[in-house]
């Protein structure tokens, strides 16, 4: 019996160490998001940005990832495309996440999105990103460049989705635009509702209230004694509309194309994304500079 109990214990010992290390090694790995390809990135450089990332992504709930790579025979939006399909990266079934690739092969910086951070990255946005990493790009900081990335991508998701944003099919032209309800949207509904309810209520209030039954059995009174009756208005209707006619005027709507319109230059930069599809048919947004 104490051989039994000694080998359960052993068997329960051993099983729970499995499953501590399997998750460990998981967690690990699922945490992965720094592949220094290139070898750019001195052992505590890549923890920096590990540790970064990995903030990051709980804040988010999407991913985000550093890559670098030394030998890229395709562009870099090709290879960021791909790199970030094939390692599984990307948060729930819209895969929102996003890539900084180091592409020293194309001398390129390169930012890939997907899902529900095409809403967050606009063009502009990532322009502006762009702005800030391609100065230590040039100076062959890119340690510093992957870390300025990831501060920006941090502030342009407080920020929040910007109010005008759209995403717009590089091929297609096709325009997908983003719309979320306002405070006021929510109160103005609710107005309307209240409103209408209180209105449909007290209508039924009046309708059924007794102070109005004198007045109800008058009126009843009154039909029967002239439900035989015929009526013959002074003036028949057709002869209200002899002679009369309706006119129609087409007004022309003003054409506000063009430029110095500040809802012509929302729609132009402030809020696109523009998209495209990989070779996959997955859609991605992004954008790059070249850094030499």
């Amino acid at each position: 019996m104490k051989k039994c109990k000694k080998y359960a214990l052993g068997a329960a010992v051993f099983l729970m160490m499995s499953v501590l290390f399997a998750g460990s090694a998981f967690g690990a790995d699922s945490a992965a998001r720094v592949f220094d390809m290139a070898d750019l990135f001195d052992d505590s450089e890549e923890k920096e940005l590990s540790e970064k990332i990995d903030a990051l992504r709980k804040k988010m709930n999407m991913d985000a990832a550093v890559v670098t790579v030394e030998e890229n025979s395709r562009s870099a939006e090709k290879f960021a495309d791909e790199f970030y399909e094939k390692q599984g990266l990307g948060v729930g079934d819209d895969h929102d996440g996003a890539l900084f690739l180091i592409d020293i092969e194309n001398g390129e910086l390169y930012i890939s999105t997907e899902g529900k951070m095409l809403r967050y990255l606009t063009d502009g946005r990532i322009e502006a990103i762009l702005d800030d990493a391609i100065e230590y790009a040039y100076d062959g900081r890119f340690a510093e460049a992957a870390e300025v990335f990831l501060d920006d991508l941090e502030i342009c998701y407080d920020n929040g989705i910007a109010s005008n944003q759209y995403n717009q099919d590089i091929e297609t032209g096709k325009v997908d635009r983003y719309h979320s309800i306002q405070w006021y949207e929510c109160l103005f509904a609710l107005v309307v509702a209240a409103a209408a309810a209180g209105g449909a209520v007290l209508s039924v209030i009046r309708e059924y209230g007794m102070k109005n039954d004198a007045e109800r059995l008058a009126a009843n009174f009154k039909l029967s004694y002239r439900k035989d009756s015929s009526f013959m208005p002074g003036r028949a209707l057709a002869d209200i509309l002899i002679g009369s006619y309706v006119t129609h005027t087409v007004i022309a709507s003003q054409n506000r194309s063009g430029g110095g319109g500040g809802s012509g230059r929302s729609l132009s930069s402030g809020g696109r994304t523009t998209t495209h599809r990989s070779s996959s048919g997955r859609v991605h947004g992004g954008g790059g500079r070249k850094f030499r």
